[in-house]
């Protein structure tokens, strides 16, 4: 799962709360209210987004049972972002993928921000693989893959901003889930977030590459023959210099390892890595 930002969540468990900048007051009695500011409009979004995701306030659709639901309006948000990204994403346009009016969606979800918590959350299900009973490797292990999968499977989460989520049901019981797997090891909670953010921010760099190259022959045009086949000549001739001694030492499949493998090949460094602070933590030095 994609890790929050950690001093984003110490300041929610210890209740820590935004304050505005101190605004001027009114001249006169007869001024005009003041516009919301973006930090009250954001915070009350936030808000908004707690209650739809925790259930606080479910929004109840008066008359006959509707067709229409929330569950039905977020999958169609995230088939739309899946397609067409989050740049694609728009009230208007999640309303025409259901066939419906874009007021009625109003009815179950106040706008497009509370609608992408509710989508993060939905994508964040959770994980069979994840599961109470695993070892600490095998927990690491499963979460760093289910987060690569879950990258590629929806590659417009690499457009949103984790670093302050919006944190629902699903985001909470994954990352209760990996916490429990790191218990009982004698590390401190900050290792073990610190853990947390370390496997993802490896695993988020791998699904950037990966998304990234499979794009780019799209959205240029150039396939990856063509693109190297103009370089070629100059590299070449670069390598041949004896200014780049060790670059031209390489083997000629050096850089043939797919992507598959060079995912395995960084996360078992990591795993081994963690293995090391365990051990040390187990049997301390004396």
């Amino acid at each position: 799962m994609p890790a929050p930002d950690p001093a984003a969540v110490s300041a929610a468990s210890a209740g820590a709360v935004p304050t505005a900048s101190s605004a001027p007051a009114a001249s006169t009695a007869s001024s005009a209210p003041a516009a919301p500011t973006a930090a009250a409009t954001a915070a009350e979004q936030v808000r908004r987004s707690m209650e739809l995701l925790w259930g606080g306030a479910a929004r109840t659709v008066p008359g006959p049972k509707p067709s229409l639901t929330l569950a039905r309006i977020v999958e169609a948000a995230i088939t739309l972002a899946d397609r067409d990204g989050i740049d694609g994403l728009s009230m208007r346009r999640v309303a025409t993928e259901l066939g419906v009016g874009t007021m009625s969606l109003y009815r179950y979800v106040p706008g497009k921000a509370e609608l992408l918590a509710l989508m993060l959350d939905r994508v964040e299900a959770p994980d069979p693989a994840l599961a109470a009973g695993r070892s600490w490797r095998e927990t690491v292990d499963a979460a760093a893959r289910g987060t690569y999968r879950l990258y590629l499977d929806h590659p417009w989460l690499l457009q949103v901003n984790w670093t302050r989520p919006v944190l629902g049901p699903n985001s909470v019981a994954n990352m209760e889930t990996y916490v429990q797997g790191l218990d009982g090891l004698g590390l401190s909670g900050q290792e073990r977030i610190a853990i947390v953010t370390m496997v993802d921010a490896y695993v988020v760099g791998q699904a950037r590459q990966r998304i990234q190259y499979e794009a780019v022959t799209v959205q240029s045009g150039l396939s990856d023959e063509e693109f190297w086949a103009q370089q070629f000549p100059f590299l070449e001739q670069a390598m041949t210099s004896g200014r780049y001694p060790a670059m031209a030492a390489l083997d000629e499949n050096t850089f043939g390892m797919g992507w598959e493998e060079s995912f395995d090949f960084g996360l078992t460094r990591i795993l081994d890595g963690i293995a090391v602070l365990v051990e040390t933590r187990r049997s301390p030095s004396t």
